[in-house]
C-alpha cells in the first residue's frame, strides 16, 4: 500500500566536479558547471510546493562550491531537512560557515588505516577526516561517519567503530557498495558476509538499513515486480539546472528546469517516464542505496518493515525526529 504519493527527497547536485578520484565512482571524470543561487532559490520554493522534506546537497564534492553554505542555509531556513556528504578535504575551511545548517552531515571514511583509505579515494584525505571530526565536535556538530562497505574492508569495521566513531560519540553509517553502469566495486558480499554486516548494524551507534541487506539477498530490484520508486520519491537536479529521470545513475532523460520545476515535474512527459521507475532494462538487479532508501519508506512492503527499526534507531540517536516534528 502506497503511503506517500509525492516526492520526499531531492538529490541536488551542486557540481559533478570532485577533488578525489574514488575507485568506485566515475562522477569525478565528468565536466561540470556549478549551480547558481538564483536557481536554487526558485527550485527550493518549488520543492516545497511538491512536498519534498529532505534536500541532499551532493556532488562530486559539494564543498567545492564556494556558496555551499548559502545553499544549505537557505534550505534549512525554509524548513527542509538538509544533508551533505563530504570527503573532508575542505570541511575545516567551511566548518564555521556550515555550522548549524546541515541536519545530517556525513564524513566519508572507508578504513582505519590511512594508506588503505587514501588509496581507495585516490587522494590523501584520511588525515582531513580525523581533523574534520575534531573541528566539528569543537563547533558542537555531530557528524556521522559514512563507511562504504566492500569485501576487502569488511574486516576493518571493528577498528573504525572502536577507534574512531565510539570514542567521538558519532554514528557509524554502513553503506553497502553497489555497482552501476560501467563502475564495478569488486566481488559482491557473500551470504555469510551479509549476515555479519546485518549483525554489526544492530550495535549501538551504528546505522544500517536492514532492507539493503534483504534486497541484496533477493537479487536486487526486479523489473517484473519492482521495489524501486526512484522517480516518484526523489527529484534529481543536475548542476546544469536540469531534472534528471528516472535517477542520476541511469539519467535516461534530462529536462531543462528554467524556473518551472513544479510544473515540469507534474507534466505528462515527466510523469510518463516516472511511471517506468524500476521497470527499465537497466533497473534489473539494481541495489542503489540512495534511491532504495526513500523507495522503502513510501509503501508498506516487506522492505518497509525491515527498514523501519533502523530508521527509528538512527533518528532517535541523532535527535532528527524532533526537527521533523517541528517542520
Amino acid at each position: 500500500m502506497r503511503l506517500v504519493r509525492h516526492p520526499v527527497l531531492c538529490n541536488y547536485y551542486v557540481t559533478y566536479r570532485c577533488n578525489a578520484k574514488c575507485s568506485f565512482c566515475d562522477i569525478w571524470e565528468k565536466p561540470s558547471p556549478y549551480i547558481t543561487l538564483d536557481d536554487v532559490t526558485q527550485n527550493l520554493r518549488d520543492l516545497k510546493r511538491l512536498g519534498v522534506s529532505v534536500v541532499d546537497f551532493t556532488g562530486g564534492e559539494p564543498l567545492l562550491h564556494r556558496q555551499i553554505h548559502e545553499f544549505v542555509g537557505l534550505a534549512h531556513d525554509m524548513g527542509f531537512i538538509t544533508t551533505l556528504t563530504t570527503n573532508c578535504l575542505l570541511y575545516p575551511k567551511y566548518a564555521e560557515r556550515l555550522r548549524g545548517k546541515v541536519d545530517m552531515l556525513h564524513f566519508s571514511l572507508d578504513s582505519s588505516e590511512k594508506e588503505v583509505h587514501d588509496r581507495g579515494r585516490g587522494v590523501a584525505c584520511f588525515d582531513f577526516v580525523l581533523e574534520s571530526i575534531r573541528v566539528a565536535r569543537e563547533l558542537g556538530e555531530r557528524p556521522d561517519v559514512l563507511f562504504t562497505v566492500f569485501r576487502q574492508n569488511l574486516a576493518d569495521l571493528e577498528r573504525v567503530y572502536e577507534q574512531i566513531t565510539q570514542p567521538n560519540g558519532l554514528v557509524l553509517i554502513l553503506n553497502p557498495a553497489f555497482e552501476y553502469g560501467d563502475v564495478e566495486t569488486g566481488e559482491q558480499l557473500t551470504v555469510e558476509e551479509l549476515d555479519y554486516l546485518s549483525a554489526f548494524g544492530k550495535r549501538k551507534g551504528v546505522y544500517l538499513n536492514e532492507a539493503f541487506i534483504q534486497l541484496r539477498r533477493d537479487g536486487g530490484n526486479h523489473v517484473a515486480d519492482p521495489v524501486c520508486r526512484a522517480a516518484s520519491t526523489t527529484l534529481v537536479v543536475s548542476p546544469s539546472n536540469e531534472l534528471v529521470l528516472p535517477c542520476y545513475h541511469l539519467g535516461e532523460k534530462k529536462f531543462p528546469i528554467e524556473g518551472r520545476l513544479f510544473d515540469l515535474y507534474n507534466s505528462a512527459e515527466v510523469q510518463q517516464l516516472a511511471a517506468l521507475e524500476g521497470r527499465l532494462p537497466a533497473c534489473e538487479g539494481c541495489t542503489i542505496n540512495c534511491y532504495m532508501q526513500p523507495s522503502f519508506a513510501v509503501e508498506t512492503s516487506k522492505y518497509f518493515w525491515q527498514a523501519l527499526p533502523s530508521t527509528i534507531k538512527y533518528n532517535w540517536e541523532k535527535g532528527t525526529w524532533k526537527r521533523m516534528l517541528t517542520r
